[in-house]
């Protein structure tokens, strides 16, 4: 069965700093035609940081447009052209304080397909060495450590809701069995 759609039509209808909003209008694959929304964004990355075994840093930041603080792990948006290997080195640094020597791709999720296209980076760290976070100016962050166990209780009970934090972490610890001890 065929599902692609094809462009007819594309307009800018908004570009700002951090996102551009097009609106293209589509014929889908029945003959149909329709119209898509679509939020182009450069993406980020995602760090799974490990103190040791059991401990993880997440962060806690305000998100504005949710109007709370979010406890989250480390993340951060690429620069245009910006290579995710190196965007995550800088991220943990500058949200955390920590360099790791030892990374690991997890792969990559599409955060919202239905409308964006922003691609998030997943890596895992270990090995950390603290040399003192520097968040970017206007960025209010706060590093805390936390058990593992505890992380996914918090997860199970509804107290961390971040979907990128979610899926890094089952990336990180469900799908291969404890890729942090160098199995998997």
């Amino acid at each position: 069965m065929n599902f692609e759609e094809k462009t007819l039509n594309s307009k800018v209808v908004y570009d700002g700093k951090v996102i551009t909003v097009i609106k293209d209008d589509v014929e889908v694959a029945d003959g149909h035609k329709s119209f898509r929304e679509v939020i182009l964004h450069s993406g980020g990355v995602v760090v799974v940081a490990l103190k040791d075994a059991e401990t993880i840093l997440l962060v806690k930041q305000y998100r504005y447009p949710l109007k709370e603080v979010v406890l989250e792990l480390p993340a951060g948006k690429l620069e245009i052209g910006e290579d995710p290997d190196e965007a995550c080195k800088r991220e943990l640094e500058e949200e955390t304080g920590y360099k790791a020597s030892t990374w690991k791709s997890l792969g990559y999720i599409n955060t919202t397909p239905g409308i964006c296209t922003e691609k998030l980076y997943l890596y895992l760290a270990s090995d950390l060495e603290f040399v003192g976070e520097h968040p970017d100016e206007g960025e209010i962050i706060k590093c805390y450590e936390y058990k593992l166990a505890d992380v996914f209780e918090m997860i199970q009970s509804g107290k961390i809701n971040d979907a990128k934090t979610i899926c890094a972490l089952s990336r990180a610890f469900c799908i291969s069995p404890r890729p942090y001890m160098g199995e998997g």
